[in-house]
């Protein structure tokens, strides 16, 4: 392998590869937990079995989801010691007992009680397997706190000090676990991302399900869960754009280069405009073909026409590579703003009783991992943004990195995204294999099972 061959890009790569693999099934089962919740409370309420058919074939799918995340982010933990050192031996008293935590409480819970979630309603009755069903849901959330807390902590990091150790390397200490924890953009970004949970498995439900209406499939069940997903659609997604201008808000204030790189504004300057479309050069340090909107992005960011912006040009070249943080910001919002017109649409397709049009049954089903693009791409912005630094003003990545051949990364890089594509191409297909072969069988199975244990 050559020399030319960057190693950092190639830890950076692959770490990349390991979590945008991960992050695709978490933000399935965290939502999807509390989905089966609901749809316990329905059936309790309601009695009516269709609910219990959407559950039955929707654990299935949690299952699956959850066995993937599971060995995913163990592989992906592993890259802290084999691929940054630097960060533990920097970090580590905070990141340390944070992933302990996660680990201690959420997964710990999730573990005790997805056995009896999955087989367990014959032997423990309704009452019993839903109080299961919930537990679940508030481990596969706390998971999600904790790794936030991490994560929110080094893109703003708080309640510490640096002090040497023995060996005179400066290392982080906790002053305050409060600050820690609740760091300046964990508020913003843990709800940002909750949300972007729920966004992604409306879509799914709704993908699945119209996939099997278009089939043929006109189950209570297949209805009720399109109808469940489209209504979380439609209520969710201005939800997450009001949530993303509030985080946006507070990137402005605390990492105002990340925010000058979503922008694409070059120059400090009032009035800045909200650049639609344009092609970066950081060589020439402009927007080359650009299209853009007179003083809105200080409107949006400040709340003046003529509020101030920092650009790019004020942090000297100490600021994230600029295309891809630019366009992934415009991958993010414009895949919302088409999840938003599908979930209105279908809204108002589906009122009095009516049901979908065909043709966007079909665009439903192309939209099923809609909620992956926008979330993968949201999360580029906020990693790849965060460049140079891996926490923000203490750590840069160059410091973290280990000392690793570049050959052996080349090879192992190229190991885990044939085996990632693998696994993720086997994901999606038994998905829709379980969609074909779920049918008229379904309903009787699912009576009788809810009949003997009420």
């Amino acid at each position: 392998m050559s020399d030319s061959f960057d190693p950092l890009i190639l830890h950076r790569i692959q770490f990349a590869a390991n979590i945008s693999f991960h992050i695709l099934f978490p933000t399935i089962t965290i939502a999807l937990a509390w989905v089966l919740v609901f749809f316990k409370w329905r059936f309790a309420r309601t009695q009516d079995a269709k609910w219990m058919d959407a559950y039955f074939f929707w654990v299935k799918v949690f299952a699956l989801t959850f066995a993937l995340g599971v060995v995913s982010g163990i592989t992906m933990s592993f890259q802290f010691g084999t691929n940054w050192p630097g960060f533990m031996n920097t970090v580590g008293n905070i990141a340390g007992p944070l992933l302990a935590y996660e680990v201690m409480t959420a997964f710990f819970l999730e573990a005790s009680f997805l056995g009896v979630m999955l087989f367990g309603l014959q032997r423990v009755g309704h009452r019993w397997h839903t109080v299961a069903t919930l537990l679940v849901a508030l481990g596969t959330s706390l998971s999600a706190f904790w790794i936030l807390a991490l994560n929110s902590w080094m893109q703003t990091p708080a309640g510490f000090e640096m002090r040497p150790n023995e060996a005179g390397l400066m290392v982080a200490h906790v002053t305050d676990w409060w600050a820690v924890i609740f760091n300046p953009s964990f508020p913003y970004r843990m709800s940002h991302m909750m949300m972007a949970c729920f966004v992604t498995v409306a879509f799914l439900l709704t993908g699945i399900s119209a996939y099997r209406w278009l089939r043929g499939d006109r189950a209570a069940s297949v209805l009720a869960t399109l109808r469940t997903g489209v209504v979380m659609a439609a209520v969710l997604v201005p939800a997450q754009i009001v949530l993303g201008d509030l985080h946006g808000l507070n990137t402005f204030k605390h990492q105002p280069a990340k925010l000058a790189a979503m922008e694409g504004i070059w120059e400090t300057q009032r009035g800045a405009p909200a650049v639609i479309f344009g092609i970066p050069d950081e060589k020439a340090r402009e927007n080359k073909y650009e299209i853009s909107i007179p003083k809105l992005a200080s409107l949006y960011l400040t709340h003046e026409l003529d509020g101030e912006v920092k650009g790019l040009n004020d942090f000297k070249g100490v600021h994230p590579p600029v295309a891809p943080v630019f366009w992934g910001f415009r991958v993010m919002v414009g895949t919302g703003m088409l999840m938003l017109a599908v979930g209105w649409l279908a809204v108002w397709q589906q009122r009095k009783g009516g049901q979908i049009k065909p043709w966007l049954g079909r665009v439903m089903v192309g939209m099923t991992f809609s909620g992956w693009v926008a979330t993968l791409a949201g999360w580029y912005v906020t990693e790849i943004g965060r460049q140079p630094w891996l926490v923000t003003g203490v750590l840069t990545t160059k410091q973290a990195a280990a000392s690793i051949p570049t050959p052996m990364l080349a090879g192992t890089l190229a190991l885990y995204i044939v085996v990632y594509l693998m696994l993720l191409v086997s994901y999606i297909s038994v998905l829709f294999y379980l969609a074909r072969k779920a049918g008229s069988g379904e309903t009787k199975a699912s009576t009788q099972l809810a009949g003997s244990t009420a």
